[in-house]
C-alpha cells in the first residue's frame, strides 16, 4: 500500500508539477531513482560539453538538473551550489543507493547505480553521459548525497 501511494505521488508530480510532501526516506528512494530513470532514458549518449544542460549537451551537474528538475525538484546548476541548496543531504558513502548523488571532490557530481563502483552521468570532455566504473584508489566518490 505504501508503494502504491509513493508512485501516486510521484505520478502526481510529473503530471502536474507541484511538490509532493513526502519523508526525506520516500524522497530518496523514489525521486532519486526516477531521476536516474530519465536521465538513463534522455540522457544517455549526449556528448558532455562544458556549461551544458540539454537536450543535446550535458556537463556534470546539467545531467544532475535536468534528471531532477523532470521528478520536480529545481537544483543549480552547479556542483557548489547544489552543496549548498539544502536538497542535499549527506549520507556515508556505503548507504548511496540507485539515484543517490556521488561528488568526485566537490567539484564533479554523478548518479549512484546498482553497480558495484559504477556512476551514471557526464564525465569529462570527450565522453558521452553514460556509465562509467571507476576504482576509489585513483578517482572515486569523496561525497554521497540524497536528495529531498
Amino acid at each position: 500500500m505504501r508503494r502504491i501511494l509513493l508512485v501516486l505521488a510521484m505520478l502526481g508530480v510529473l503530471l502536474t508539477g507541484a511538490a509532493v510532501s513526502v519523508t526525506p526516506a520516500q524522497a530518496s528512494v523514489n525521486y532519486g531513482g526516477a531521476a536516474l530513470n530519465w536521465a538513463e532514458a534522455h540522457e544517455t549518449g549526449h556528448w558532455y560539453a562544458w556549461g551544458g544542460a540539454g537536450p543535446s549537451v550535458y556537463d556534470c551537474s546539467g545531467a544532475v538538473m535536468a534528471a531532477y528538475a523532470h521528478v520536480g525538484i529545481s537544483l543549480p546548476h552547479s556542483t557548489y551550489m547544489m552543496l549548498a541548496s539544502g536538497h542535499l543531504h549527506w549520507i556515508p558513502l556505503s548507504q548511496a543507493r540507485r539515484g543517490d548523488l556521488l561528488f568526485f571532490g566537490s567539484g564533479h557530481v554523478e548518479f549512484a547505480t546498482i553497480w558495484y563502483h559504477v556512476s551514471y552521468g557526464a564525465h569529462h570532455s570527450g565522453t558521452t553521459v553514460g556509465w562509467r566504473s571507476y576504482d576509489p584508489r585513483y578517482w572515486g566518490p569523496t561525497m554521497a548525497f540524497r536528495v529531498w
